[in-house]
């Protein structure tokens, strides 16, 4: 199940999608989450609990991390593992699936130099949130207020002042946003304001939230009341947990098919609507026979 998803899923979006584009990047974003399996020993040894207040979970559970095109909603690149695996240990071979000309999203728990560095030789161009406390040297002040600095991939290479990448760094608030932190900086490896001003990038790094919304679609509105999966086995929750994502797939490739005739961003169709459409259209595709089987006993 997961070759067949590795060969079917892909980005989708063209150039004529809205939404999709900053410029002349296509945005993406990366993220992970969770799923609980059904509490069956073999599930329990192979995937693993989670810690709760009163010792464990009561399901076992699945960790995945995966890229999501913004414009489409559609994952690719995915893999699940157990909850014992983190996701940057999981995201280094999801970032493999980035191409030059996409721009790819990510939150401060992903920020470090190894995957930045496997990120950034795919030829993709980054834009990730960096912790407050995570130090760059200022090389140079540009002048959109953002600064040139160097991340490192260790404290002994900081204080050497050896194997330093150059990065893009932003640092901005928020004014009249309850709740919002001192300060925020996103790390970037477009180097000249010129192609992406800071204030724009500042304004662009919310557009990630969009994988929430495509994780909700996935977890809630696919599977409907279903909030375990069901499989007994863990290569039978392997097979189940790929095959929900070629399934959101395909709702989301007929809706951006849908989306590109009437001209419109895909995110002004819904999500449910075109679940229980397709529902309502099952048993008829049921019904007919594959292509040549006419007249076959």
């Amino acid at each position: 199940m997961r070759r067949l998803h590795d060969e079917l899923v892909r980005p989708i979006a063209e150039r004529r999608t809205k939404g999709a584009w900053y410029r002349r990047w296509k945005l993406v974003t990366l993220d992970g989450s969770t799923l609980d399996v059904a509490d069956t020993a073999e599930n329990a040894e192979a995937f693993g609990r989670p810690g709760a207040s009163r010792g464990h979970s009561a399901f076992p559970q699945i960790r995945f991390v995966t890229l999501v095109e913004n414009g489409t909603h559609v994952f690719f690149g995915t893999r699940m593992g157990g909850h014992r695996v983190g996701e940057t240990t999981s995201a280094k071979e999801v970032v493999q699936h980035l191409r030059p000309g996409m721009l790819c999203l990510a939150d401060r728990y992903f920020l470090g130099y190894a995957l930045w560095q496997q990120a950034r030789a795919t030829g993709a161009d980054l834009l990730w949130r960096g912790k407050t406390n995570l130090r760059f040297p200022c090389d140079k002040r540009l002048e959109d207020g953002s600064y040139l600095g160097r991340l490192y991939p260790s404290e002994r290479d900081r204080r050497r002042n050896t194997n330093a990448v150059t990065v893009r760094v932003i640092d901005y608030q928020l004014e009249g946003i309850p709740d919002a932190e001192a300060f925020y900086r996103v790390v970037t490896t477009i180097l000249d304001p010129k192609d992406a001003p800071a204030e724009e990038l500042a304004g662009l790094y919310p557009d990630r939230w969009e994988v929430e919304t495509a994780l909700d679609e996935l977890k809630t509105h696919l599977r409907g009341a279903r909030i375990v999966l069901r499989s007994k086995t863990p290569e039978l929750a392997r097979q189940e947990f790929y095959g929900f994502i070629m399934a959101h797939f395909a709702v989301r490739g007929l809706m951006h098919e849908a989306a590109l005739k009437a001209d419109l961003d895909p995110d002004r169709l819904s999500y449910v609507h075109a679940v229980r459409v397709i529902r309502r259209k099952l048993p008829f595709v049921a019904s007919v026979p594959p292509s040549g089987a006419h007249g076959v006993p």
